[in-house]
């Protein structure tokens, strides 16, 4: 079997158990997507080549899209090996690949009292971390609000804000958005 048949044979899986997963027959998917039930089946068996010209439909019918309907299944893209990156009294771990879906990135953060103060900053989105052991001081504005180890906390960024440790060193599982990585992971003057 050669490579391109074996991705035929995911995209095919892919559209049938998105199909599936909904309850859709093939004449309501063949309705949402403007191709023939006997088309559709065809694709689905393997009995017909799958064009460009109706996955793109396809996909747009399943509510996916055509990146997320012809990836890879290599087992290769399963395993993420964060690679630690260290400043004074932060170390990160990225725990989604680069431009995930829907341009989020999720990170473990591990804080210490080392940590410099800085400004609270303010930028568009939300911002979301769940706290795995220790406690978070979190300043949002005038207030200052304690996360312990179990608890999680989602807050809009444009309040201003900073979070650090409170006690002893903290490690959290954060999410941020495009504008909340920018802030957060890219900013050079370790404003968060």
């Amino acid at each position: 079997m050669t490579q391109d048949s074996d991705l035929d044979t995911v995209i095919r899986r892919r559209i049938r158990g998105l199909r599936m997963a909904r309850g859709w027959s093939l004449d309501a998917l063949a309705a949402r997507c403007y191709l023939s039930p006997s088309t559709l089946s065809r694709i689905e068996t393997g009995h017909r080549r799958i064009a460009l010209d109706q996955l793109v439909p396809i996909a747009r019918a399943l509510d996916t899209t055509l990146d997320e309907l012809i990836e890879s299944d290599d087992d290769e893209d399963v395993v993420i090996r964060p690679q630690p990156e260290h400043t004074r009294g932060l170390t990160t771990w990225l725990l989604s690949r680069e431009r995930t879906l829907h341009g989020v990135t999720v990170a473990k953060m591990r804080i210490t009292g080392e940590r410099p103060p800085a400004p609270l900053g303010v930028h568009p989105g939300r911002e979301w971390f769940a706290v795995l052991s220790g406690t978070v001081r979190l300043q949002l504005g005038d207030r200052t609000i304690l996360v312990a180890a179990g608890d999680a906390a989602e807050f809009s960024t444009m309040t201003p804000h900073h979070f650090g440790a409170h006690g002893g060193p903290v490690e959290i599982l954060t999410i941020f958005d495009n504008d909340g990585e920018r802030a957060h992971l890219h900013a050079s003057d370790h404003d968060e």
